[in-house]
């Protein structure tokens, strides 16, 4: 920021684009609103009012998630089997724009909701093309590894299930048989390339971080674990 601009406080909002270094432009004294912030919140997609009191200029409203957002969702696998890959769209698809800017959390968590109502659990993880791995008996997580100067991963090659290529800038799963049934074809042009991996059948529970403030899933320069996931229940009986 610059050194005769006042201190900005953002009352927990991120600025789209995330950057700290904005500029500030103040009307005159008589009027006390700031003037050239037309940016949104980068976390709740709202549009902060800003107020110049005692020298700083304020966010009148706190962003509503100060801590960002952790997306919690289940999936039910009765198959014990998941595919996995980028874009299930050919089955699973949602309007991307029904809610807030898909280009904050909020609205990349509200389609991350609304594809797992329809049985794809989903998860925006940019152009990192992560991997599936195990985590225990039950258990996986989806991760980039950190490659160091011999090109080995940072993460057990051992343990890896699934490399996902992400085109879509995403991974989807979902139970391979709800899959097909709904009308996926192996094979079509249209699904590229994936892994089916066999899980014990139950409910999952995914729990997306990238929404968190602070993760940037962007960063190449670390061991980025994007989503936790574990077997919750087992299937009902019969």
């Amino acid at each position: 920021m610059s050194s005769d601009q006042p201190p900005l406080n953002l009352n927990g909002h991120a600025l789209l684009p995330k950057r700290s270094d904005v500029m500030i432009f103040v009307e005159p004294d008589e009027d006390p609103f700031v003037t050239g912030l037309h940016w949104r919140c980068a976390t709740c997609d709202e549009s902060p009012r800003f107020v110049l009191r005692d020298g700083t200029v304020d966010v009148q409203e706190p962003c509503a998630y100060p801590m960002g957002i952790t997306t919690e969702i289940t999936l039910d696998v009765p198959s014990g089997k998941l595919i996995v890959t980028d874009d299930l769209r050919d089955v699973y698809n949602v309007d991307f724009d029904a809610g807030a800017s898909y280009n904050t959390d909020l609205g990349q968590a509200q389609v991350v909701q609304a594809m797992a109502a329809i049985g794809c659990a989903f998860g925006p993880v940019g152009d990192s093309s992560p991997n599936l791995y195990r985590d225990g008996e039950n258990s996986y997580f989806i991760a980039s590894p950190l490659y160091d100067d011999n090109d080995v991963p940072s993460l057990p090659e051992s343990k890896c299930l699934a490399e996902i290529f992400t085109e879509l800038r995403a991974y989807s799963i979902a139970d391979f048989e709800d899959w097909k049934a709904k009308g996926g074809t192996p094979g079509s042009k249209l699904l590229g390339e994936y892994t089916v991996v066999d899980v014990a059948p139950g409910t999952y529970k995914f729990t997306l971080h990238v929404g968190e403030r602070g993760f940037d899933k962007f960063d190449f320069d670390t061991e980025r674990v994007f989503t936790h996931i574990e077997r919750v229940a087992p299937l009902p009986s019969s």
